[in-house]
């Protein structure tokens, strides 16, 4: 690890707590794509429904933002570690009875929609309370961008790998597996948490209630211009675009005549992708114009989803899946950077709790209306048009993208 801290792209390893916090991540990341992949498959192959593939990815994110205002607070106002501790031992168990209802004989499609309810409310503590966690652990604030870009590798490198290793254990084992190996994945985070070295916690004496502190999250992110647009593009790209991955497993099994592993594989290739754009953006330079590669990032990700809906040749279909998971990953990763860079370390928080409501909030209406349309037009016109809102998108935001000017997020 010294060595690899000594390359630019891997500079916030020289962090020995942020590299114990990359290393836990990356397995846990592995076992959460694993069981998704697993999810979805289970409900489709149940169901053939693509209506209640979304259903399925909205009972997950919708409790996320419904909660992820006491979650933003929480992050706040308590020990991060403590939270995290507590977040990760309960998807454990959450990951645990999935396996047993499966091993059982006894899973039905409500059983997995409360499971993933429970998930979902687990993630709006835990997400926020993990992304604030990073600047803690970071020795230096400069090394923060390449942290944070380094941090969505871990789940894009898992976005890669742990669907086609799912779609095989799927196959060979089963879905109970699946659950049974993220289950174990999540010790990985707990262990990296108690290998740190932290300073002694001090708790935050606060008399606010926690919609007056969530208030003020919401009062400074509106006087913060550059802060309250990212919000609003992600909002919109998480709500219209991104939800594309939600008829995957129509494209899987009716357009590619695939099974559980062709599943896999349209995942993976998405995931290659995504790992060369976060290889992208941890080796960019601190004065790197971010905004500049979000507005290509999203114009890339339209021609992709575009060329990806039409193509009934497998291997090209693929080629432009990788290419719109290359512009999809920058969508979080960029405004989770400004937003970190940016924010009072007090109000760090409550902003990123409010841009996880912007994606948690908005992705899974996104793929309720994704299934639903689906369900009408088919999965290849619902993709293409989602390819072309992402275009229009980047046009509209593109003066915004696109102007120079000097951003807190790159001094």
């Amino acid at each position: 690890m010294k060595k690899l801290s000594q390359l630019n792209l891997f500079r916030a390893l020289s962090s020995r707590n942020f590299t114990l916090y990359f290393i836990g991540r990356a397995v846990s990341q592995f076992g959460t794509w694993m069981q998704r992949t697993a999810v979805v498959w289970v409900v489709y192959s149940m169901t053939h429904s693509a209506f209640l593939l979304g259903l399925t990815v909205f009972a997950e994110q919708f409790p996320s933002f419904i909660c992820s205002i006491p979650g933003g607070v929480a992050a706040d106002r308590y020990n991060r570690y403590t939270i995290i501790k507590i977040t990760q031992i309960t998807s454990m168990l959450q990951s645990v009875l999935l396996a047993i209802l499966v091993l059982s004989g006894h899973m039905v499609v409500w059983a997995i929609l409360l499971l993933s309810v429970i998930l979902g409310i687990i993630n709006a503590f835990d997400v926020p309370a993990r992304q604030a966690l990073i600047n803690d652990v970071v020795a230096s604030p400069t090394d923060l961008p390449n942290a944070l870009s380094l941090s969505t590798a871990t789940a894009s490198l898992a976005q890669l790998l742990g669907p086609a290793l799912s779609g095989i254990v799927l196959s060979a084992f089963g879905a109970g597996v699946c659950f049974l190996l993220n289950a174990a994945s999540f010790g990985a985070v707990i262990l990296s948490i108690l290998l740190m070295k932290l300073p002694a916690y001090v708790p935050k004496k606060t008399n606010k209630r926690v919609l007056a502190d969530f208030s003020e999250g919401f009062t400074y992110i509106k006087n913060t211009p550059g802060i309250a647009t990212m919000v609003v593009m992600l909002a919109a790209v998480s709500l219209l675009v991104l939800p594309f991955n939600t008829v995957l497993p129509v494209f899987a099994k009716v357009v590619f005549k695939g099974d559980a592993s062709t599943f896999g594989y349209i995942n993976s290739f998405v995931g290659i992708g995504a790992v060369a754009g976060t290889i992208f953006l941890a080796s960019r330079k601190p004065g790197a114009h971010l905004k500049q590669i979000l507005f290509v990032s999203t114009v890339l990700m339209g021609i992709g989803l575009i060329c990806f809906s039409q193509f009934k040749n497998f291997p090209a279909a693929m080629f432009f899946a990788a290419i719109a998971g290359y512009g999809s990953v920058a969508q979080f990763t960029i405004s989770n950077i400004v937003v970190q860079s940016d924010a009072a370390a007090n109000m760090r928080g409550r902003t990123m709790g409010v841009l996880l409501m912007a994606i948690f909030g908005m992705l899974p209406l996104g793929s309720l209306l994704t299934g639903a349309v689906s369900e009408h037009i088919g999965a290849p016109a619902t993709v293409l048009a989602q390819g072309i809102t992402a275009l229009v998108i980047a046009f509209v935001f593109m003066r915004f993208l696109t102007r120079k000017e000097k951003i807190a997020e790159m001094e």
